[in-house]
This record gives C-alpha cells, structure tokens and sequence, in this order.
C-alpha cells in the first residue's frame, strides 16, 4: 500500500474542497492514486447530492444579470436549505455562473439549462458536485429571461427579492425605480386588463356577499360592490398602487407623466410557494437523547 503523505492530501483538498480525512479515505482507498481519488470522491459525491435531494431547501438567492447594453436581462433562483449556505462563496459562485448561462444561452426551461455548460461540465454535474462539497440539497429552481427595445429595470433586495420590469419610453432611472417598487409592493399584474376573469369573479363574489349582510336595497348593494372591487383592482395591479417613493400618485399616473408604460414585469422572492415541514428541535434532540 503506497504511504499517503500530507502533501497529497493537501493536493486533493484543494482539487475537490473536500474534508481532510474524506481525502484521506479516498487516497488509501486508491492506493494513493490521486486521480483515481478524485473519481471516487466525485461517484461518492453524487450519491449523497441524490440522497439529499429530497430534503427542502427554501433558502437560497436571487440573482439577476443584465447585459451591457441594458436590452436583455436573465433572473435565477437557486435554493438551498440554509441561509447560512446561500451565504457561502461557492454557492454564490455558481448562481453567477447560472445566471450568466441563462442571459447568454437562453434555454428553454430548467432541465435544458442544466445540461449546458459551465467550465466544460455540465451545470447538473457542477450542482451536484457542490451538494456533495457543501452538504446541502442545493436545487435550480427557476428563472426568467428578458429582452426589450425599451428599458429593463432590475433590482435585487438582500438577494431574496429580484425584480425585472419591462418599461416602453422613459428612461433606466424610471424603470429602475418601477423594478424597486415591484420588490416593495408585489403587484398581481401590470393593469386591470391583465388581472384573470375568475379571479375577479371570486372576489367580487365575496364583496357581494359582504355587502348583502348590511341589509341595504339591491341598487345600493351594487355601487358598494363596485366601489370596493375598484379599490381592490388598484390594490393589486402595478399601475393602480401608490408609488413607493411618492405615495400621492399612483405608478400609472407617474409613468403616464414620464412618457413611459409598463409592458410587463416578473418578481421573483426566494422560497415563495415551496412547503417547508416546522422543525421542532428541541423534541429532536430530546428523543435522541432518550434514544442514547
């Protein structure tokens, strides 16, 4: 059996950012073969990424790239299941490098993003390989791409929240500022056009309802109704909202000023949707310690 020296343990350490004794396992095991090492430790370390891949992961980071010329923006959401992890550099490397790939690439959904490449490796192996490195389920969510012949507004809130807007005329100072009050307000849709016809169905039901039991003639039920269901429309469409940063009008009247019109926008808030299971820690540790 060939002498496993510090030297090349050191070696593997820094080809695979692997613990010291997981490098020295895989040494002894092959014989002190460091490229042998390397594959081994890589089929080991696709084997804890699929164990681990059932495991929820609501953490993580938003990333947005843009080009240079301000015409096409990507957005990701990579997701870990600590925070503490979607701290870490090499998590936030490899968002980068996703996130590049997706502006420059365009795929057509996760599974085909995953099979291109970052460095010569397939971004599903890289993923994989970087479970197995920082001992988390770590999964590629989701994305958005965009392109305009107007301005794309961008902006990320503590990497948590990511916004891209597309605006018509105005300027990037206004379709950036557009993009902030997304992340603040989070808007259903642009304007009442886009809101779905059941959804309105829905909640003008329930007004109906509301209004019914204060007793007044139908006529008057009906004004009610349409009132509260205005209201509601300019609570949940972009153009209707309060600005953020002028709360007197209202974003629609603030783009109307400047010439400008919103086209669409996407928000993306880290771990929105995804079901995570409540933890009771303390009852772990004690039925562990009964267990012991």
């Amino acid at each position: 059996m060939a002498k496993i020296s510090a030297a090349l343990v050191k070696e593997l350490r820094e080809r695979t950012g692997a613990g010291m004794m997981e490098c020295k396992k895989a040494l002894v095991e092959t014989d002190g073969d460091l490229d042998a090492a390397i594959e081994l430790m890589r089929k080991s370390g696709m084997a804890k990424a699929d164990k681990k891949a059932g495991r929820a992961a609501a953490e993580g980071v938003v990333i947005i790239k843009q080009s240079e010329d301000g015409k096409r923006a990507a957005m990701v959401e990579i997701n870990s299941e600590t925070d503490f992890v979607a701290k870490n550099d090499d998590f936030r490397a490899f968002a980068d490098a996703v996130a590049e790939t997706v502006l420059e690439e365009d795929p057509a959904d996760v599974d085909a993003l995953s099979a291109l490449e970052i460095d010569g490796e397939a971004i599903e192996e890289v993923r994989k390989g970087l479970v197995a490195k920082i001992g988390e389920n770590i999964q590629l969510r989701r994305f958005t791409r965009m392109e305009t012949s107007g301005h794309i507004g961008s902006y990320t809130h503590g990497g948590r929240i990511g916004v891209l807007v597309d605006i018509e005329g105005g300027d990037a100072e206004i379709a950036r500022d557009v993009a902030m009050h997304v992340a603040a307000s989070n808007p259903t849709c642009v304007s009442e056009d886009d809101v779905p016809r059941e959804m309105v169905d829905k909640e003008k039901a329930v007004l109906v309802e509301q209004a019914q039991d204060s007793g007044k003639p139908a006529e008057i039920i009906e004004k009610m109704v349409q009132g509260r269901l205005r209201k509601w429309l300019g609570e949940i469409t972009l153009v209707g909202q309060p600005f953020v940063k002028d709360p007197d009008t209202t974003v629609g009247k603030m783009l109307e000023q400047a010439g400008a019109t919103p086209k669409a926008f996407v928000r993306f808030e880290v771990g929105e949707g995804i079901e995570v299971e409540e933890q009771d820690f303390a009852s772990e540790v004690m039925a562990q310690v009964k267990g012991g």
